[in-house]
């Protein structure tokens, strides 16, 4: 048996007053999602515990059934392996984005006017070459980009250049293991002893130091470099400087086919989707015309996933515009989001023996931000225990058959009724 799992990425929300007190997802015209959730069984999730705001990396991570709390190190690696770098064990990969910079390195634009067509500052600054690593730089969607380090004695345990709000000053990247930290100090004796504590500490001052190389030899070249000059010249933002966060280390994933005896395919637009994906040993499919925002050509991805199921038994359709409109806050947008979605969805309905609604994580246009608020979930196809519940909502999910269920746990469920899970002692 095959399935199609949909994963909305931020559809879930709050009540919203300009919406009559009712969420997007309430409010709108969505007869697809309402009827597989009138075929199925519905229920909430919290897709890493309750009250816990997941990031959009160890959400997918338990959407695909793995512990996020065993296997996470940071979002890096997944960008990274989005991105098509073939992750060696030891790499060290962190999230990049293009932004803006004054002379004072003080932030004025995270995403550099959210720049399209960085290939010829993405090519610059992938000549950079330093003693101590080999750099491996690669642009993915937008301002978006990825960093991998490669080499000996090299450490995860570092901090963001990226001081996250606009007006602050760049910050240097610094290692987490400094001598002042007593506390730490006497943790890691408990835990390994002296000697493995500095090796740690020596592996993070060498990785910082290596990060702030990079960071003032590519801002040496990014501000200098034609297509910023052009871009100053029309009165739009430079992307002059590389912000660095999320660093993590390659981290050893059990391919579904090991895990749950099936194989995958993703239909994704966005470089971490596509790098969680392929970690977990899944095709990942390039769509034309996939962009990860409200303008993606929704046709395109589903045609991209009736061609997947004929070489595949599990197919993972993420949709990203939801949690866009969700940041800039957008209530009406998203509504129409959905509804665009939804038309899409009626052709994809019966293509599988099963479909699966899922969202990675609410994302109130009231918040702009992840929240810890469960998200609904439905799961239809032949077997279901069908419960009354005959639609797609927040609310609506809270009445149904599945009652509460971890993120981890929704794709067991789903391989369970594929008939492909196996028996748990004699």
């Amino acid at each position: 048996m095959k399935a199609i799992l949909f994963i909305g990425d931020g559809m879930a929300d709050r009540p919203v007053a300009a919406l009559g007190n009712r969420t997007p997802l309430e409010a709108a015209r969505k007869p697809n999602m309402d009827e597989i959730a009138r075929r199925g069984i519905s229920g909430e999730m919290y897709t890493i515990a309750p009250g816990v705001p997941p990031g959009s990396d160890t959400a997918h991570l338990a959407l695909l059934g793995y512990d996020p709390y065993e296997v996470y190190t940071g979002r890096g690696p997944f960008e990274a392996a989005g991105a098509g770098v073939d992750l060696r064990p030891g790499d060290i990969a962190l999230r990049a984005n293009y932004a803006t910079v004054d002379d004072a390195l003080v932030v004025k634009d995270r995403r550099a006017g959210r720049i399209q067509g960085t290939k010829p500052l993405t090519d610059a600054v992938g000549q950079i070459k330093l003693s101590g690593a080999q750099f491996i730089f690669r642009s993915t969607a937008s301002h978006r980009a990825a960093l991998v380090l490669r080499g000996t004695g090299l450490s995860y345990e570092v901090t963001d250049s990226d001081p996250h709000e606009i007006g602050k000053k760049i910050l240097q990247v610094k290692p987490l293991l400094r001598p002042s930290e007593d506390m730490e100090l006497a943790r890691a004796i408990l835990a390994g002893g002296v000697r493995k504590y500095l090796g740690r500490r020596r592996g993070a001052n060498k990785t910082a130091k290596l990060l702030n190389d990079f960071s003032r030899k590519s801002y040496e070249i990014l501000k200098n470099h034609p297509l910023n000059r052009e871009r100053v010249m029309k009165g739009l933002l430079p992307a002059n400087y590389i912000l660095l966060r999320g660093v993590g280390i390659a981290p050893h994933l059990k391919p579904l086919r090991e895990k749950f005896g099936i194989t995958g395919a993703c239909v994704a637009a966005a470089a971490l989707v596509r790098g969680v994906c392929r970690m977990a040993g899944m095709t990942v499919i390039d769509v034309p015309g996939a962009t990860g925002s409200v303008d993606t050509d929704l046709n395109a991805k589903r045609e991209a996933v009736l061609q997947a199921l004929k070489t595949n038994d599990l197919v993972v359709l993420h949709i990203k515009g939801f949690d866009e409109v969700s940041h800039d806050g957008n209530a009406p947008a998203k509504v129409q989001f959905i509804e665009r979605v939804d038309a899409m969805l009626g052709s994809l309905i019966d293509a599988a023996d099963f479909i699966a609604l899922a969202i990675d994580h609410t994302t109130p246009v009231s918040v702009r931000e992840h929240t810890g608020d469960p998200v609904p979930v439905a799961i239809a196809g032949p077997g279901v225990r069908a419960d009354d519940v005959s639609v797609y909502s927040e609310r609506a999910a809270a009445e149904g058959g599945l009652s509460r269920i971890l993120g981890k746990e929704l794709l067991p469920i789903l391989v369970d009724l594929m008939g492909r899970s196996k028996k748990f002692g004699a």
